[in-house]
């Protein structure tokens, strides 16, 4: 019998991953002003106070996201 050498695990592609990052912090940061409006509509105030600080955690979570996720990629090229 010859044995049978199995193919060696694939790695992901690290495109696919930095082209899909600019994609989720969009998203990220639209639903969070998504929000932000939604709550300045329904509470009314002078200063569209919701928007801004949504939008602004929208912004840290997503850069929170990116700074992870750059670190994972660095990490599976050593």
């Amino acid at each position: 019998m010859t044995p049978i050498n199995p193919e060696p695990p694939r790695k992901p592609n690290k495109w696919l991953a930095l082209i899909n990052i600019p994609i989720q912090m969009g998203i990220i940061v639209f639903l969070f002003s998504y929000l932000g409006n939604w709550l300045d509509e329904k509470y009314p105030n002078n200063h569209t106070i919701y928007v801004k600080i949504l939008t602004l955690v929208g912004v840290a979570i997503s850069f929170y996201n990116l700074n992870r996720q750059l670190k994972d990629i660095n990490q599976d090229d050593q």
